[in-house]
């Protein structure tokens, strides 16, 4: 039998109630002929509990034990599930990443996963049981916790599905696939059939919150097809897969956007080789994620960059930059965090011209300006203030006739 990875986010696990309904189709994949391992998160406002606790007792919270804390989530949801899967006549075993040998890097926080150990998840699924695995987290060379950052339950069911050479990932969560735009704000919006890797990993990346960014990275590496699908119905999702040639039909196959990054820009530094890596550095050392990034070159030898960070890495990044604009003479150092990236993203970009100019015309037709630009062959970003955000994605998907009747 060919094994089929679940995955159920804090949401699919909320209640008792939902915990017992994930159990009946866990058990009713198995009765299917499969072999089934599913990756379970925190019950849904349960990690968010646990960070405030970890907030309450210090502003500054050791990353290590940071860690051992915001895992406890999961370790609660493997046994709750394990117990109803047992209590409806089927086996199950619940096992946390240090059991399972989910092995990391040492970034707590945002650890890497570096190999998985699957000879104790093939040997109980061999005996006939389900077996259910703590996602979010794993562990280090030096045996401690590591936690592989938001979403991670993603990364981790993504990567076992690789490891144990899987049929497919289903990815189950509170919406029922990945969609053209968000329909919370565009109501025109049309659930995808199926949508590259590619595709997806650009969506992930901007804003759009279906799939982590690097669950999508392992899955294009290792070839895992991934079905997002919903908890709550039997409803067919959206099949994340290499590209194919429907896909290259349509130019544009979404719209995202991202409220959750922040402007931040040192102005008068100079204007010499070398500037920017002293300022870069010290943000990667910082293990700072840097977004888009631009420089203005003025003719008085001087210039002003800006760049694009994480919002909860704003306060961390600010400070540092504070520090190297002292050594370098910088006039000024400013954060603004009232921006949003909208994006579109499609593979049929590569081989259509004038998507760009489209693009940027639609929105200064409508008095949006453009603080920063990004390109790739299949997306395009730009920062503009927060509060055009749901304008800039509505007139965008219309722009691109991204809505079921014009598809």
């Amino acid at each position: 039998m060919g094994i089929i990875v679940h995955k159920y986010g804090g949401t699919s696990v909320g209640t008792i109630e939902k915990i017992k309904n994930v159990a009946r189709r866990l058990i009713n994949t198995q009765n299917k002929e499969h072999d089934v391992v599913c990756v379970v998160s925190a019950m849904a406002g349960e990690t968010d509990r646990l960070i405030k606790l970890a907030n309450d007792v210090t502003d500054f919270p050791d990353a290590r034990e940071y860690d051992v804390l915001v895992a406890t989530g999961e370790q609660v949801s493997i046994a709750l599930l394990a117990m109803a899967i047992i209590s409806l006549g089927g086996k199950a075993r619940s096992f946390t990443g240090h059991q399972v040998k989910i092995l990391t890097d040492e970034s707590f926080s945002k650890a890497r996963i570096m190999s998985i150990d699957t000879k104790r998840i093939l040997k109980e699924v061999k005996d006939g049981y389900i077996v259910i695995v703590a996602g979010f987290q794993g562990v280090d060379e030096g045996g401690n916790v590591t936690t592989l950052g938001r979403g991670g339950s993603d990364t981790s069911a993504v990567a076992l599905a690789a490891a144990l050479n899987a049929d497919r990932c289903d990815i189950y969560t509170d919406v029922d696939g990945v969609y053209t735009a968000d329909p919370n704000i565009c109501p025109k919006a049309k659930k995808l059939k199926k949508i590259s890797y590619e595709e997806m990993l650009e969506m992930a990346s901007l804003g759009a919150k279906v799939l982590q960014t690097r669950s999508v990275e392992i899955a294009k590496k290792y070839n895992v097809p991934i079905h997002v699908r919903s908890s709550f119905s039997e409803e067919e999702g959206t099949m994340v897969t290499m590209e194919d040639e429907e896909m290259e039909k349509y130019v544009v196959s979404g719209v995202t956007y991202n409220r959750n990054e922040s402007k931040l820009t040192i102005s008068g530094i100079p204007d010499v080789p070398g500037v920017a890596a002293k300022i870069f550095k010290p943000i990667a050392d910082a293990n700072i994620v840097v977004d888009m990034i631009i420089q203005n070159a003025s003719s008085a030898g001087h210039a002003d960059l800006t760049f694009t960070v994480s919002k909860t890495d704003t306060k961390k990044a600010l400070e540092i930059l504070k520090t190297i604009g002292k050594k370098l003479g910088a006039n000024q150092v400013s954060s603004d965090e009232n921006i949003a990236k909208i994006s579109i993203v499609g593979v049929g970009m590569k081989s259509h011209a004038g998507v760009a100019s489209e693009f940027f015309s639609v929105l200064a037709h409508e008095g949006i300006n453009i603080m920063m630009i990004s390109t790739s062959e299949i997306k395009i970003s730009c920062v503009v203030e927060e509060k055009y955000t749901e304008l800039a994605v509505r007139i965008l998907h219309d722009t691109f006739h991204l809505s079921p009747e014009e598809k």
